[in-house]
């Protein structure tokens, strides 16, 4: 038989593990699933992440509100979002969130497991 349709209102998203300041994440859709699980991150103005990455999990990021970059290849690609746009961030690959702007950064993320992965690591690991 089929589960049941789930709805995660936006007042009950409870914060989540692997917090940086300036950076808070949000979990929206977790332990729900065995492939998936969802989240919101907001990115305040002039803030940025530890370099970290997501274990074995995929990640899909939608851009939904703010101009925010994601920066990877141990600091030397950056790579610009605006509200509408989509990245995938293969697992393993070390990278950064990165807001610049004098506005909140809002991207939903989806990730291919059960509960979200955050592992930060002492800056870049790449050569």
């Amino acid at each position: 038989m089929p589960g049941e349709v789930h709805v995660t209102p936006a007042s009950s998203l409870e914060t989540s593990g692997g917090q940086t300041e300036g950076m808070v994440r949000q979990n929206a859709i977790v332990d729900l699933s065995d492939k998936l699980c969802s989240s919101v991150m907001t990115a305040k103005p002039h803030s940025s992440s530890a370099v970290h990455h997501h274990g074995e999990q995929d990640t899909i990021i939608y851009a939904s509100r703010g101009h925010g970059a994601i920066v990877s290849s141990a600091g030397r690609t950056r790579q610009h979002l605006r509200p509408g746009d989509f990245a995938l961030i293969p697992a393993f690959v070390e990278h950064q969130e990165v807001n610049e702007s004098d506005e909140d950064v809002v991207w939903i993320i989806t990730r291919s497991g059960r509960t979200p992965v955050v592992e930060n690591v002492e800056g870049w690991s790449e050569s």
